[in-house]
């Protein structure tokens, strides 16, 4: 019989579990499962840890040793890599060709597989060594999951302990079921999937020689969520592995699940505030849209949460509040006065957490601690036939960096506040141009075709935020300005000029720089280049 038609021959509708290989690293409720399946019959086969447990508790199990007729050996690297495993596994259970195999070499079947692997990922997580982290590749478990799913018409393969009780009460029930077996094949191959991808994740950090010849991401299922950035999409939350702080796995104190634009927006907040070392001061950021409406830095939380504010009320009722320090409850009262869709915090007071408790729909996301914005890593992002993927833009710009370009040099204050915009600018959609003074941002122009557009619309937000605070004259008279990019023709500049900016932060680059620097300079201004632009699309 040809390869293609034993691949392509059904099997039957419900398998009988006779004889199953049990060898598995997450011993969540196996020894249940074992007692359940010798209870309807079944031989158990097992393994290292899982074969010491079983004999503890007295369930009978035989070892693999003695079914394949070898010795584990090479601390334990080799022991079911053996034909009578893999055969057993393999075996077309109604071809004649396989029965006669099977019968000479003396292979008897194996109907269910349960194995999960080494627990390499929380291995390298944990910041073990290389050699460490080696010896937690796992190689035979991988090599039966594989050769089980690929015979899911007759073999059921179990990874997840979450699946034991369904096979259980299908084998109640009759058997197992094809689509369950097939179901559970899918899981098992894309389980191998993602293991696959995390050993060689890790083998390229090791190496940090650029980009891959091919890259994989995988990710586990965390939670579906009810829609996508619309209603007729759908949507779910998948975890990588990653232990760097974050959104997705940050602990949700109270409020009904995120939507897939909360968990978006709750992450450019969380990475803007991680901006903001705590050391240099309590720092919160607002968001809408994936947009910064308003960030502020102050003495305390409250105070930085109030300066946030002032830029642009409007746009933040309904936001997303991330702020860089211990949420306490000052800073928690001043949150609940408007409508707030979610708070991210790296920690909160219980007294925090009450008050919040009166606003039962506010989403709390404590993370454990800020992410590291100079921290390694790649960003991915899906493209009709292909993915983008670039290192995560980790570039910092501090004093030390600012080149004066101009014959006035601003000024100690404006130079705090040019690196403070700077850095809010790294998270706004380009073309970005960010007003800032005294540590918070005072107008924000973001994600339009034209620079000069977004300075115009900075500009306006800061005059509207002037007359809702009742002040008399623009937020943005002796503000600075940065730009995410240099400015490609001196009118963007000089819009910044006439709303009132005093000194300017930009890249430079630009093959019209003189041109601009002029006009700075005729306007009396002082402006820095950085030579490093932060483009966010």
């Amino acid at each position: 019989m040809s390869v293609s038609a034993v691949s392509h021959r059904p099997g039957p509708e419900r398998t009988a579990i006779r004889r199953a290989l049990i060898s598995v690293s997450d011993k969540t409720g196996i020894e249940d499962l074992a007692r359940a399946l010798v209870e309807r019959g079944v031989e158990l086969v097992s393994t290292g840890g899982t074969l010491a447990l079983f004999r503890k508790a007295g369930i009978p199990v035989t070892e693999v040793s003695a079914v394949t007729g070898m010795p584990e050996m090479m601390d334990g690297r080799v022991k079911t890599l053996h034909p009578r495993i893999h055969g057993g596994l393999l075996a077309v259970r109604d071809d004649e060709g396989h029965q006669a195999a099977m019968q000479e070499h003396g292979i008897t079947g194996i109907d269910c597989l349960v194995v999960n692997l080494y627990p390499f990922e929380e291995t390298v997580a944990s910041g073990a060594d290389a050699f460490t982290a080696v010896e937690n590749i796992d190689i035979g478990g991988p090599a039966m999951i594989r050769a089980g799913a690929k015979n899911a018409e007759y073999v059921t393969v179990l990874t997840d302990p979450a699946d034991y009780a369904t096979v259980l009460a299908e084998i109640d029930a009759g058997g197992v079921t094809r689509p369950t077996r097939r179901t559970l094949a899918a899981k098992a191959f894309a389980r191998t999937a993602a293991y696959d991808s995390a050993v060689s994740g890790w083998y390229q950090r090791e190496l940090g020689d650029g980009m891959p010849e091919r890259f994989s991401v995988a990710g586990k299922l965390a939670e579906s969520l009810r829609y996508g950035e619309n209603p007729h999409q759908q949507a779910g939350l998948y975890l990588t592995g990653d232990t760097r702080p974050s959104v997705a796995t940050a602990r949700r104190v109270q409020g009904k699940s995120l939507s897939f634009n909360n968990i978006n927006d709750a992450d450019a907040a969380f990475e803007l505030a991680s901006e903001f070392d705590p050391e240099e001061g309590p720092a919160v950021a607002i968001i809408k849209h994936a947009n910064p409406c308003g960030v502020g830095t102050g003495s305390s939380l409250v105070e930085a949460y109030r300066k946030a504010l002032r830029c642009d009320p409007v746009s933040a009722f309904g936001g997303i509040v991330a702020l860089n320090g211990h949420l306490d409850a000052e800073a928690a009262q001043a949150i609940t006065e408007i409508f707030t869709e979610v708070v991210v915090a790296p920690s909160a007071d219980d007294d925090a957490i009450e008050l919040f408790k009166k606003k039962p729909n506010l989403r709390l996301l404590l993370t454990g601690a800020l992410a590291d914005p100079a921290a390694p890593g790649l960003t991915v992002r899906s493209v009709g036939g292909g993915l983008l993927v670039q290192s995560r833009d980790n570039g910092r710009i501090g004093g030390g960096h600012l080149r004066v370009v101009t014959r006035r040099a601003p000024t100690v204050g404006e130079t705090a506040d040019l690196l403070f915009a700077f850095r809010v600018a790294k998270h706004v959609k380009s073309n970005a141009i960010v007003y800032a003074k005294d540590g918070a941002t005072v107008g924000v122009g973001a994600g339009q075709m034209s620079r000069v557009d977004s300075s115009r619309i900075a500009a306006i937000k800061a005059a509207e935020a002037s007359s809702t605070a009742g002040l008399g004259e623009s937020l943005a008279k002796g503000a600075v300005v940065a730009s995410d990019a240099f400015f490609p023709f001196a009118d963007g500049l000089l819009a910044a000029v006439e709303a009132g900016a005093t000194a300017v932060i930009q890249p430079g680059g630009s093959m019209r720089d003189q041109e601009v620097i002029d006009a700075a300079n005729e306007a009396g201004i002082a402006m820095v280049f950085t030579g490093m632009r932060h483009f966010r699309h």
